[in-house]
């Protein structure tokens, strides 16, 4: 792994960039029709997504811990992670979307963007080396089947 950062904390660094910028960048500012609506459905859908995936990892009694991926005894492939391949950050940024609708600041949507880049270059490909090297043919199956996010 290049970094060891924990995803959640990860994931409250770009909350707080997004507060600040919201805070401090006079433009940008939306609102419309049902925006709560959304932040609700949208938490929501982020609770259910992370307790699901989270608990798919410890029904085949393999390793939930993002910085030791080597550490992973069984490749998990059913219920969500036959859709994604890491609902576990898609639902940290889906509290992320949640937060800059929260928020109410269009360019939240940017410091969102830079989240899932960091993601991907900082966790998930140093983790799907890792993966490839324990699961091989299997994990690139699996590579080839389903989509990194969504």
């Amino acid at each position: 792994m290049r970094l060891k950062i924990p995803p959640v904390l990860v994931m409250l660094i770009f909350a707080l960039l997004m507060y600040l910028l919201a805070t401090f960048l006079p433009v940008g500012c939306f609102d419309f029709f049902g925006r709560i609506f959304f932040v609700y459905l949208f938490l929501l859908g982020a609770l259910v997504l992370g307790t699901s995936s989270v608990f798919k990892f410890y029904n085949a009694r393999t390793s939930v811990d993002p910085a030791k991926p080597n550490k992973a005894s069984h490749l998990v492939t059913q219920g969500i992670y036959r859709y994604s391949r890491n609902p576990m950050y898609l639902a940290l940024l889906l509290v992320l979307i949640v937060w800059g609708l929260w928020l109410g600041n269009a360019f939240n949507a940017l410091i969102a963007a830079g989240f899932v880049s960091y993601m991907n270059k900082f966790q998930i490909i140093p983790e799907e080396q890792v993966l490839m090297g324990l699961f091989g043919k299997a994990y690139q199956k699996y590579l080839n089947e389903v989509r990194r996010w969504f």
